[in-house]
C-alpha cells in the first residue's frame, strides 16, 4: 500500500490556509485493493495523530468520529467542545470527497467495496442531523442512497430515529441496535447493527474461548446477516486473540484503537 505518512508530517509546516492544497495532493495517492481490510473500524477515529489518513494508510474501511453541533458548526470531540476543534468538513467531508474525485468514485483505488463514515452524534439528534444534511449537501458525491455504496454515512449516539421516520430517508443512514431488528429497516437506511460486547458475552480474552461463550454472539450474528447488515461490536477485548474469536463468531467490523497491530493480524491472517 502506498503509505500516506511521509506527506502527512509536512502538514506541520504548513498554515491553515494551505492545509486545502495539501488534501489535494493527498488525495492523489493510490490504495491497492489487495491491502484494504474490509473488517477493519478504527474506533474514535479522530483521536489518532493524523484522523482518517492513519485509518487509510492502514487500509481501514469504516471510522467513527463523535461530533457536537455548536453555533450551527459540527465540531469534531469526544468531550464537550470550546470551539478549538476541527470541524467534520475539514477532517472527513472533505477529504473524502476529494478522494472519490481522484479515484473514480472510490475512496481506496480498485477497491469497489463501501467505506464507512460512522458518525456518533453527541449533541440533540434533530438539530444535529439537520446540520449534517446541509454539510453533507456540498459534497454531492458523498450521498448515495442505494446498497452498494462507495461511501456511506450513518448515524450512531444521539440516533434521530423519529425524525428519520417523519422526514424520509435522505441518503444519511442510522447505527442500528440488536432491538431493530426486524422492524423492518432495510439495509441503506441501517448498514450496520452495533451494541455493547459485554450486553453478550463475558470472555475477556484471557485464553482460547470455552464452548458456549460467543454463542450469544454467534445468534446475534446470524439475526444480522439475515437482515443482510453487518455486525459492530463495541468495548470487546482489544487484542489478537479476541478479533480472532470475534471473525469467527459472525462479528464483521473489528473495533479498535489499534490500528496498525489489526492491519498486520488481518493482513496475514
Amino acid at each position: 500500500m502506498t503509505s500516506f505518512k511521509p506527506v502527512l508530517k509536512l502538514t506541520s509546516h504548513y498554515s491553515m490556509q494551505k492545509i486545502g492544497i495539501i488534501l489535494f495532493l493527498l488525495s492523489c495517492l493510490e490504495a491497492h485493493a489487495q491491502d484494504v481490510h474490509p473488517n477493519a473500524h478504527s474506533h474514535n477515529d479522530y483521536a489518532h495523530t493524523q484522523p482518517l489518513w492513519e485509518a487509510l494508510d492502514n487500509g481501514f474501511i469504516s471510522v467513527e468520529a463523535d461530533v457536537h453541533l455548536v453555533n450551527g458548526e459540527l465540531l469534531v470531540s469526544h468531550d464537550r467542545p470550546n470551539g478549538n476543534e476541527p470541524t467534520l468538513q475539514q477532517l472527513y467531508l472533505t477529504p473524502l470527497d476529494s478522494l472519490m474525485k481522484s479515484n473514480q468514485g472510490h475512496i481506496y483505488k480498485g477497491y469497489s467495496g463501501t467505506f464507512c463514515l460512522m458518525i456518533d452524534f453527541k449533541t440533540e439528534a434533530a438539530s444535529t442531523y439537520h446540520a449534517l444534511l446541509q454539510a453533507v449537501s456540498q459534497y454531492p458525491s458523498l450521498l448515495c442512497q442505494t446498497h452498494n455504496c462507495p461511501l456511506k454515512i450513518f448515524i450512531s449516539g444521539n440516533r434521530p430515529v423519529q425524525t428519520l421516520a417523519e422526514e424520509g430517508y435522505k441518503g444519511i443512514a442510522l447505527d442500528g441496535r440488536p432491538e431493530d431488528l426486524g422492524k423492518g429497516y432495510s439495509v441503506e437506511q441501517m448498514p450496520v447493527v452495533s451494541d455493547n460486547y459485554n450486553n453478550w458475552s463475558a470472555w475477556r480474552s484471557n485464553s482460547v474461548p470455552v464452548a458456549g461463550e460467543l454463542d450469544r454472539i454467534r445468534e446475534l450474528a446470524e439475526r444480522v446477516h439475515a437482515e443482510g447488515k453487518k455486525l459492530r461490536l463495541w468495548a470487546h477485548p482489544d487484542n489478537e486473540l479476541a478479533w480472532e474469536a470475534l471473525l469467527e463468531a459472525g462479528v464483521d467490523l473489528i473495533n479498535t484503537d489499534r490500528m496498525e497491530d489489526l492491519s498486520t493480524f488481518l493482513k496475514y491472517r
